[in-house]
């Protein structure tokens, strides 16, 4: 975790001096797991993809123009993320998350797995889109946070500003929904 911190310090450093390698190397890093985060949120594999493009074009243009400091470029990331989705749905009429098929063909895709991996994949993003279509927003986003893109809770914490306590007792809560959903749905618990 410390090296990678510090090449984030790095890769900062190059890209406030303007530097395209930089831009891409940031891109390169980034774009699938923010994608994947987007994804998991607006109704369409185009509007995420269009957003996953105004990610990263805001970011260019907040760090090649402010003179803030950026104490954290991932939290950075998803939390402009996080704000794109809210000022889409705050521009669009239409709320709903994407269908299976959407999702299994973006996992295909970018992940170029075998047969039976795919048809093991399709099965489980089904019973997980179930579930997290009937989970409130934020239980929802804290749980794609945590458990999908693997962030700390010190970053979730940042993405959503929230306290730390906060985020815990918000995953707690949202494993229990889910849980509970689960239940009914008649599938088997984690």
């Amino acid at each position: 975790m410390k090296s990678l911190n510090f090449e984030e310090n790095l890769l900062l450093l190059r890209l406030k001096k303007k530097d395209p390698d930089a831009f891409a190397q940031l891109y390169d890093l980034y774009v699938t797991p923010i994608y994947r985060f987007i994804y998991f949120k607006v109704p369409r594999t185009q509007d995420a993809e269009d957003l996953t493009s105004e990610v990263f074009l805001k970011i260019w243009q907040y760090i090649s123009t402010t003179e803030d400091v950026i104490g954290n470029l991932r939290a950075l990331l998803y939390k402009t993320a996080r704000n794109s989705v809210i000022d889409f749905y705050r521009r669009s009429v239409n709320r709903e998350i994407s269908g299976a098929e959407e999702i299994l063909q973006t996992m295909e895709d970018l992940n170029q797995q075998s047969v039976l991996t795919q048809i093991e994949t399709r099965l489980e993003m089904k019973n997980i889109e179930s579930v997290l279509k009937q989970m409130k927003d934020d239980y929802r986003e804290v749980i794609i946070l945590r458990f999908v893109e693997d962030l700390p809770i010190t970053e979730i914490a940042k993405i959503m500003d929230k306290s730390r306590g906060s985020v815990r007792v918000l995953i707690h809560r949202a494993i229990k929904v889910m849980r509970g959903l689960i239940a009914k749905n008649g599938k088997k618990s984690f």
